[in-house]
């Protein structure tokens, strides 16, 4: 994997990452060899393998695995920042049969939107929670087990990572390892993928998902009897190297306040996910179709609430919106080719504003005068092929 813009934020190394750098290029001159295992490694590897798949079912087992980990592993912190980040995606999947998007997208559409979120989604997970379990299985036999990382297919660059972070305890360096990691490992399975970028990238409707901001990652918490919003928003989701970045600020806007961190972690622990944005926004949403069939859509949403006499926003469970998917198994090969990627590990302090609920209250509004025009339009057509339709029934009664 090359990173064009990495040269761009080049800085000198600290001596642990001069460090890492070296054991990485080491290892990556070298053949990987794997040893012969034991019985109970062997018997390891199988059971690490049975839980993930029985997890990987679908967004909502993901979803509540990744927080479970993290309670039990607090000093993992991607496993929170993957779990937020795997609620927006379980909300992105639902999207697509709820009131806005629906009216948008075409059934084949949304399918297609679908498979790529839900294929993209269940690849993270099977390859970050394998990593978990062997961290997990480590802790409690006091014993690095991370030589069993290549048998499940994980990155040398995790493996050589995970070794520093047993030793070191660097939850900063490990948390933006994984985001490097699990974003690179999508990159050629996922995003370069030649059926997701004929039915998905180079879309219409992809591109007016970024024109109307609809990439925004929020992050729930409650303050002052209310639920608030903070989080980031990403443009160009088909650059690795922007993805990379968004990693940094989510964990800064998570991670970077104590007080924030931890009324979100009580919000998540209070709010099992679903699916369904009513999780967040019960005032706004619906997981029940309050709307009549056929009725035509108008306005009803100012400032991220709902104009007097309005019916909630339909947003359905995950359970009812899509059923869980059979995967082929994930393609081979280790992303990690060029030993510059250690420049994203270097610690940064910036202050991340997470401030997003304005945007994200413009963005639904958008997308409601967005569907309403669509509709507008298809019924103008509609009347104009029925009037022709009258004409030439007219002509052969007379």
């Amino acid at each position: 994997m090359i990173f064009p813009f990495i040269h761009k934020f080049k800085k000198p190394l600290p001596e642990s990452l001069i460090r890492l750098r070296k054991e990485l290029k080491k290892k990556s001159q070298g053949s990987v060899k794997k040893s012969k295992l034991s019985p109970y490694e062997n018997e390891l590897i199988r059971q690490i393998q049975s839980r993930t798949s029985q997890l990987n079912k679908n967004n909502v087992t993901r979803t509540k695995a990744y927080l479970y980990f993290f309670l039990r592993f607090p000093e993992i912190h991607w496993a929170f920042l993957g779990h937020m980040v795997s609620r927006n995606g379980g909300w992105n999947m639902t999207d697509l049969k709820g009131a806005l998007l629906s009216r948008l997208l075409t059934k084949k559409e949304a399918h297609a939107f679908f498979t790529f979120l839900e294929r993209g989604n269940w690849l993270i997970f099977q390859d970050a929670f394998v990593q978990f379990l062997i961290y997990e299985e480590s802790v409690k036999s006091r014993k690095a087990l991370f030589h069993l990382l290549p048998y499940f297919g994980v990155s040398i660059f995790m493996e050589t990572i995970w070794n520093d972070f047993w030793n070191s305890k660097d939850c900063y360096l490990l948390t933006m390892a994984l985001v490097i990691n699990e974003q690179s490992y999508l990159e050629s399975r996922v995003l370069n993928n030649p059926v997701f970028q004929e039915k998905v990238f180079n879309t219409l409707e992809f591109m007016l998902q970024d024109l109307l901001s609809m990439n925004h990652i929020l992050f729930p918490f409650a303050a002052d009897g209310h639920i608030k919003l903070t989080g980031q928003t990403l443009h160009h989701f088909e650059n690795l190297h922007e993805r990379i970045l968004l990693g940094k600020r989510l964990y800064a806007v998570l991670f970077g306040n104590k007080d924030r961190l931890e009324a979100v972690k009580s919000w998540a622990m209070q709010h099992p996910h679903t699916g369904s944005r009513k999780d967040y926004w019960p005032h706004l949403f619906s997981e029940i179709e309050n709307e009549l069939p056929g009725r035509r859509l108008n306005p009803r949403i100012r400032d991220c609430n709902l104009l007097p006499g309005s019916s909630k926003i339909y947003s359905p469970k995950l359970e009812f919106a899509w059923k869980d998917q059979l995967q082929k198994p994930a393609e081979a090969g280790d992303w990690y080719q060029s030993e510059d990627v250690i420049h994203y590990l270097i610690k940064t302090n910036h202050n991340v504003d997470g401030e997003i609920k304005n945007d994200y209250c413009r963005t639904l509004e958008r997308l409601e005068l967005a569907a309403a025009a669509k509709e507008a339009f298809l019924f103008r057509n509609e009347g104009a092929a029925y009037s022709d339709d009258s004409r030439i029934v007219d002509r052969h009664l007379s």
